[in-house]
């Protein structure tokens, strides 16, 4: 049997942008970790197990998970409001 192969045909030209990455902080320690999970089947397990990881080896002082209304969408801006507000880091993952 012959796999299916899809050829995508941009209709578009590609558009370039320069991307500014934030600097990464020193360490964790005593930092407030935010996740953002995509709804995906078990992103969010995955990303509660990261946050205890970036806790209990490298001194987070605590994590907490945020839910996207789905995964074909970007964060809404309330949650991007209270990561801005509550946390030091992020994390955002998918899962299948």
């Amino acid at each position: 049997m012959m796999a299916k192969l899809e050829v995508f045909d941009p209709t578009t030209d590609p558009k370039e942008q320069p991307i500014t990455y934030v600097a990464r902080p020193d360490s964790l320690k005593g930092k407030r970790i935010g996740l953002v999970e995509n709804t995906k089947h078990n992103s969010d397990r995955l990303l509660l197990k990261i946050g205890k990881i970036l806790q209990d080896e490298y001194g987070g002082a605590e994590a907490r998970i945020w839910r996207k209304h789905n995964s074909s969408v970007p964060a809404h801006q309330e949650i991007l409001d209270e990561l801005s507000a509550s946390c030091d880091v992020m994390v955002a993952g998918i899962g299948d």
